[in-house]
Formats: C-alpha cells, structure tokens, sequence
C-alpha cells in the first residue's frame, strides 16, 4: 500500500486481525490434518472408524457448482497437538504394520490347511480358526483333551 493511504492499511490490519481472532480454537479439516500430521487419507480413514483419531464432529457444506452437499468429519485443534507432541502416527504405524503382519501369517495358514483338507481324507470344519483347525490334525489330541489336562 502507498504511504499516502495510512488510514486504509490501518483498516485493513483491524480487518485481518478481527478475521484471525480465535483462529487457533477452529476445527481442522480433513485435508489439513493429513498434511499437519503428514498422513495419507487412507489412514486417516482407517484411524477415524477404529476409534483412534477422534472426530469433534461433522460439517455438511454446499460447494459451488455442485448439486450435493458433502459432509466430512472435523478435527479438534488440541487432538492434533496432542498427536505431535507424542508422536502418536508412529506408533499407529506400527501398530498397523504389525496387525498387517499377522493377518498375512494368519491367510497364510489357512491357505496352507485349505491345501492339506484338500490332499487328505480328514475334513476340518472351515467356520475355526486357524489354531482350532490345525489342533485336529495333531495325533493324540483327542485323548489329551480327553483327559482334561489344559483345564
């Protein structure tokens, strides 16, 4: 601004100020949080439906040159202080990584008893789990549980 216009950058200041108070407390959106706390969306849907990333609520706008309206979750400004300063994404990543991990070793597993009912004459029920599945395939099992010596 020209320094003849004083007056007009004192107004425009008072007017950016009056627009930034409280701009701190406001909720954060969807797209801000995936890059405040460098996650992809994919996680931060993952994170919001097990309970770890708490929504503050939702918001329903009306775009322009839309026909529908959306609605998306919000974020409280002190949740995503509280992540960083934890570092609470880490964690989740690895928490994650290693539920990746053992549902793999799980599939694997099943797979692997899928191939041996196929090969040999003994049916395992499909409806156990892996553990209970590969229990009856064990000789003696049978007589061991018989016995009641895990009671």
């Amino acid at each position: 601004m020209a320094l003849s216009s004083i007056p007009d950058a004192e107004t425009c200041v008072s007017v950016v100020a009056h627009a930034l108070e409280g701009i701190e407390a406001r909720p954060v959106i969807p797209r801000e949080i995936q890059d405040i706390l460098g996650i992809t969306a994919t996680e931060r849907h993952r994170w919001l439906k097990d309970g770890r990333l708490p929504s503050a609520g939702t918001r329903t706008v009306k775009l322009n040159g839309r026909a529908k309206k959306i609605t998306f979750h919000v974020f409280d400004p002190e949740l995503v202080r509280e992540l960083l300063s934890r570092d609470a994404i880490v964690d989740w990543r690895e928490e994650d990584a290693a539920a990746a991990a053992e549902n793999k070793r799980r599939a694997a597993w099943a797979r692997a008893l899928k191939r041996k009912e196929k090969s040999s004459s003994p049916a395992v029920a499909t409806d156990e789990s892996p553990e209970e599945a590969a229990r009856h395939l064990l000789k003696g099992w049978d007589e061991f549980e018989r016995d009641g010596l895990l009671r």
